[in-house]
């Protein structure tokens, strides 16, 4: 009886726990979005400024502002950027893993090394390369440094739990190398692709600083650069500037719905691997 009450003790006070966790979370994700349907200079707004379903804020944006080019700006960065991060990763990864490469040990180390180095330390030798290859304000500028050593030890860890046995037989039955690649040993990391793609998606979707420096023409501007460009050092109309927000929140949201049962299964795989 005793352990019984100590239990439903125990359960009530983590539920407190959790729902004090997720209002801190979902708090402020629903002030935004009722901001954006408000027409103020402050963010301290009263229920009587707030209009819900006048959507003024979003069509100022598009009309005003022309935010459908940076968000198509993003969405063509994020394409580019998950095909070739998908792409690099798991070749590398697979290389790395199951074939016999000399050195590759010392190789891959080398590879890891470059994820203790902050990204932004390069940006300036980024820039002077992209700048004499004649790629300021591409896409494939935008898109080069979200590829990186990540999804390759990512994807390496997961490679270790493709077995073998597979891999001999089907050189037993003569497939080729890249039948095998891609009919064995993709489909069996499909788990972690799905995850390494949710990563990469926010890191291209989110990204701030190098799109700055990168893109100088308004027309390459991404959806988080053309969100920042409404604040001004005179005022700031917070209710163009959280729907904006609202616009950068809405998309990867929607994606984790629909790829929740992927992403968690991902991560759970790679938590018994790692």
């Amino acid at each position: 009886m005793i352990r019984h009450e100590r239990r439903s003790v125990r359960f009530i006070v983590g539920l407190i726990l959790v729902t004090l966790f997720a209002l801190m979370c979902v708090i402020p994700l629903i002030y935004m979005i009722l901001v954006s349907f408000a027409d103020t200079s402050t963010m301290y707004i009263q229920w009587d400024d707030i209009h819900l379903f006048d959507f003024s804020n979003y069509i100022y944006l598009f009309q005003n502002r022309d935010f459908a080019r940076p968000i198509l700006n993003s969405l063509i960065v994020v394409v580019i950027s998950v095909i070739l991060v998908d792409l690099v990763s798991c070749t590398m990864a697979y290389g790395f893993e199951k074939k016999p490469i000399p050195g590759k040990k010392p190789l891959f180390n080398m590879v890891l090394a470059t994820m203790m180095i902050p990204t932004q330390v390069v940006f300036i030798s980024l820039y002077v390369m992209m700048r004499k290859w004649g790629l300021l304000n591409t896409y494939i500028a935008l898109v080069i440094p979200l590829v990186g050593a990540f999804g390759v030890f990512m994807m390496r860890q997961f490679m270790q739990s493709v077995p073998n046995d597979f891999i001999e037989a089907a050189q037993i039955d003569g497939c080729s190398e890249i039948h095998i690649y891609t009919r064995i040993v993709l489909p069996m990391v499909k788990p972690a692709r799905i995850t390494l793609a949710v990563f990469t998606f926010n890191s291209a979707w989110n990204a701030l600083l190098w799109p700055l420096i990168a893109a100088t023409k308004d027309e390459m501007n991404t959806l988080t650069v053309a969100t920042s460009s409404l604040t001004s050092y005179f005022a700031t109309n917070y209710g163009p500037e959280m729907a904006a927000a609202t616009l950068s929140f809405i998309v990867p949201f929607v994606l984790y719905c629909f790829m929740q049962k992927q992403f968690v299964e991902g991560i759970a795989l790679g938590g018994v691997k790692g």
